[in-house]
């Protein structure tokens, strides 16, 4: 059944902002990715505080033992959240989760956040997990625009590089987008805002993901790291302008906190995560996402 954009706007920290205090539970039960994302450094370490990031990676037979500790710490949390550290439609490790959750916090709502590499193929798979919400990264509909962003997919085991990797990419979004929209299934879009490559391209992403059937609009400012390490982070007049022009088109969502793929309590208000994920680790390593 689909949500209401009020309900999630109650319930879900990513629709409604901080104001209503709803908390969510980042489950990392997804390690391995798809995307070589030219801006990427996934990360298993305890202090960074941006997407990408966790402390360890858990099995779905483990969430709900980390979400029953969770809700004793934080009784506001509504939303089981997968985002990662990796893509969650790379392994079946998300949706193992899902069917966990169901049996024993079926209150929750269920979010999961995507690439979309392999959305479209996976979209029947997703419907019948039962997810409320999806986000899915698009940060072009332009092959020529996402092949300055991403090196290569791996798409049915082959490497394909620049702009026909990035076809594939983009084309496997917007396909997914329209099949689980017209399911019920609530879509926000998130964007990476990188100067100098697609930050004149973000009118033309929201009014295509819009009539793709996306119902909300975040935009992310670069992190610059990785082969992006050298481009300047936006500014807020940069961020500000793209915002006004996604809002011509569609909803935006302006409270992003940049979650860890551990996340847990309130964004922007509380952070339990070293407490609910004990035993946590210093080694760092890199990953790629989309």
């Amino acid at each position: 059944m689909a949500r209401s954009i009020e309900e999630l706007e109650r319930n879900h920290p990513c629709f409604g902002g901080c104001k209503f205090n709803a908390g969510r539970i980042h489950l990392p039960v997804s390690p391995g990715c798809n995307i070589a994302c030219r801006f990427c450094d996934r990360s298993v370490n305890d202090v960074e505080q941006r997407p990408g990031v966790t402390s360890k990676i858990i099995s779905p037979e483990e969430a709900s033992t980390f979400i029953n500790r969770a809700v004793e710490l934080v009784p506001s949390i509504k939303v089981a959240g997968i985002a990662g550290p990796g893509d969650t439609l790379f392994t079946d490790y998300a949706f193992e989760t899902f069917r966990e959750i169901d049996k024993t916090h079926p209150e929750l709502l269920k979010c999961m956040s995507t690439n979309g590499l392999m959305l479209y193929e996976r979209a029947d798979e997703l419907i019948e997990s039962g997810v409320d919400t999806l986000t899915v990264t698009v940060n072009a509909v332009d092959p020529e625009i996402e092949a300055q962003l991403n090196d290569y997919i791996i798409y049915h085991g082959e490497k394909i590089e620049g702009v026909e990797g990035a076809r594939i990419l983009i084309e496997n979004q917007l396909k997914g987008i329209k099949k689980v929209a017209a399911a019920g299934v609530t879509l926000k879009i998130n964007t990476v805002l990188v100067p100098g490559i697609n930050d004149h391209h973000i009118e033309t992403i929201a009014r295509t993901v819009k009539e793709a059937g996306a119902l909300i609009y975040n935009i992310i400012p670069l992190i610059p790291q990785h082969k992006l390490a050298d481009v300047p982070r936006p500014t807020c007049e940069q961020i500000e302008a793209a915002r006004e022009a996604a809002e011509r088109h569609i909803k935006v969502f302006r409270h992003c906190a940049h979650c860890r793929a551990d996340a847990v309590g309130v964004p922007g208000i509380s952070e339990y995560s070293q407490l609910v994920y004990q035993n946590r680790l210093n080694v760092k390593n890199t990953f790629s996402h989309g």
